[in-house]
């Protein structure tokens, strides 16, 4: 029981710090705090990847994102 208490205590720091790294180098946060909070070590490519220069791409809605998996797009 202890091993997944420190796993969860682990996986929840790798996500909040994935969230502020991803947010630091411009890039979207979200999928790297739902992968790294699955997959912690995911934390250190995070910190090798360079920051993202220039305006990152607007995210679609989730409104637009269902149009286009209902139109084969």
């Amino acid at each position: 029981m202890k091993w997944i208490a420190i796993w969860g205590v682990i996986a929840i720091t790798a996500c909040l710090l994935a969230g502020v790294l991803a947010a630091m180098k411009n890039r979207d946060h979200s999928p790297w705090m739902a992968w790294t909070f699955i997959f912690p070590p995911l934390v250190l490519v995070l910190l090798l990847l360079p920051r993202y220069r220039g305006v990152r791409p607007p995210r679609p809605s989730i409104d637009e994102q269902e149009h286009r998996s209902l139109s084969g797009h």
